[in-house]
């Protein structure tokens, strides 16, 4: 009980709470760090440091996916009335379109399809559906993960742009995209769902 919950504030399992405070407290850490030696030239271009291993970012990735079903689901802390299978429904709709959207937009931006960007856009579809998991529909879901995919995007190009190193986009992920999240519960929550 609390003042935001009296005002109709819906955040079911934690996109603000968790992820997006903790992608700003990321935010203070990364400008406190400073940049990588190497990643800002004088000149002002920026020099990408890349993954060493795609392959094994993809395998946590996915590990990260299967447990979001605890998560979000595990959240109702019951199974029955099937309240269960549909959070676990969105939560898998958000994380397949995020992972598509940031396809489609770094296909777009950069001419090729960008295998960190598209992991991240799955991981920005599952932070992004975790407020309205239990609030929205499954094309509701759909349009929360696909457009939290894109935003992660021109999200990590934002950061980069105002020399702020974050080498896992994880300001982008939590921080960015858990407000997305948040927002987007009140634009698409479905009244027969929670």
């Amino acid at each position: 009980q609390g003042w935001l919950l009296d005002m109709g504030f819906v955040d079911f399992a934690g996109s603000t709470v968790v992820h997006s405070i903790g992608g700003w407290v990321g935010l203070a850490g990364a400008i406190v760090l400073g940049p990588r030696h190497g990643k800002y030239q004088s000149d002002g271009t920026i020099l990408p440091i890349f993954g060493h291993n795609m392959a094994m970012a993809s395998l946590g990735m996915f590990l990260l996916w299967l447990g979001w079903f605890g998560f979000n689901p595990g959240s109702t802390t019951s199974v029955g009335g099937g309240d269960f299978a549909i959070i676990a429904v969105t939560t898998n709709m958000a994380a397949a379109t995020g992972a598509l959207g940031a396809t489609v937009v770094a296909w777009l931006l950069f001419r090729r399809p960008d295998v960190s960007m598209s992991i991240n856009g799955a991981l920005a579809g599952l932070v992004a559906i975790t407020a309205g998991c239990y609030n929205v529909d499954v094309m509701g879901s759909a349009i929360i993960g696909f457009i939290g995919g894109a935003i992660i995007v021109v999200s990590v190009i934002f950061f980069d742009k105002l020399r702020v190193d974050d080498p896992v986009g994880a300001i982008s992920v939590h921080g960015v995209c858990g407000a997305w999240g948040t927002l987007a519960v009140g634009l698409l929550a479905n009244p027969a769902f929670g």
